[in-house]
């Protein structure tokens, strides 16, 4: 991600100054909560992106950089809201939030920071952008409560739980690029493609992150290796070694999974039932090739020096698994 980490460089500088200034507040614990979970992004992709897709399609203003602040804001309230319903205990590798002040307040932040975003869309002065993020808004909110009435199923399919990430993780990409696009002047075309380059990266994002649940290190995730299966969230890997394991193992995934009755051992019996299934190297498989798909869509642009950064950016997704 260096090339593309220097050509954004002061362009992100800009970005995170608006960060700062729109997470002050007079109630003090809003910019200290708020900043507990910020200031562990170090790499802000989503914003990087929009940031990334402005300047690949010939933008040179800074109409791009209030929606990056903007793609932030959501994407850090989401988390705060995430962290509350699956009783997560790290985030970004520090203690959860929600531990330290409490579920009520992590949720009225993350409502602060969505209004916030909100505020630098209008700002931003580009109607189909604020559109596109608001879009983006609905339906990660309806891929949320999608996986919560669907995430411990045993009997989710592997294109259901596609759907649910699809909802959840990529969208904020795929709307991230588009609306950078969008606010450059791109025409349809183009901003399709980085819509398109957006959602494969997040899809792609969301699925080693899956893999590494099983095959990680706290250090790599941010979170506990571990937490997706003991929270009961049935993610790809997961699936693929229920359907594997087949009956041999059913009482073991109903009693783990469906009804959450988790004793010592049985993540690391889980975990080996996942290696041997196969289901770690199908997942990683299946986030290379929307990967590969990523990279594609970006084959209608000039090779400006943006357009391999954005290339790297999709291997680095796939690059975390080793």
């Amino acid at each position: 991600m260096d090339a593309l980490l220097a050509l954004a460089r002061a362009d992100m500088a800009a970005v995170d100054a608006l960060i700062r200034r729109h997470m002050d507040s007079p109630v003090p614990v809003i910019p200290a909560l708020a900043d507990h979970l910020i200031a562990g992004s170090a790499k802000r992709l989503r914003p990087l992106l929009t940031v990334a897709a402005a300047r690949l399609v010939g933008g040179r203003d800074d109409g791009c950089l209030k929606l990056a602040a903007a793609v932030e804001f959501i994407h850090t309230a989401t988390l705060l809201h995430d962290d509350v319903v699956d009783s997560s205990q790290l985030r970004r590798g520090r203690v959860a939030a929600h531990l330290i002040w409490g579920a009520p307040s992590s949720v009225l932040v993350g409502d602060f920071l969505f209004a916030r975003a909100f505020e630098l869309m209008v700002g931003a002065g580009c109607m189909p952008a604020l559109e596109i993020l608001a879009r983006a808004s609905r339906v990660i909110a309806e891929g949320e409560v999608l996986q919560l009435t669907r995430s411990h199923d045993p009997e989710l399919t592997q294109d259901l739980y596609i759907e649910i990430i699809r909802a959840k993780t990529a969208e904020l990409f795929a709307a991230a690029a588009e609306s950078g696009a969008v606010s450059a002047g791109a025409s349809p075309e183009r901003c399709r493609a980085l819509r398109r380059f957006g959602q494969d990266l997040g899809l792609a994002f969301q699925l080693v992150d899956d893999a590494l649940d099983y095959d990680g290190d706290s250090g790599t995730l941010g979170k506990n290796t571990g937490d997706d299966f003991r929270e009961g969230k049935a993610t790809l890997p997961l699936l693929l070694a229920m359907q594997r394991t087949g009956l041999a193992e059913r009482d073991f995934w109903l009693r783990t999974v469906d009804r959450r009755d988790q004793a010592e051992g049985d993540f690391e019996h889980a975990r080996e039932l996942v290696r041997q299934t196969h289901a770690l190297e199908a997942t990683l498989d299946l986030a290379q090739a929307y990967a590969e798909s990523a990279k594609a869509a970006l084959a209608i642009f000039e090779p400006t020096p943006w357009r391999p950064a954005l290339e790297d950016l999709a291997d680095f997704a796939v690059m975390r698994r080793t």
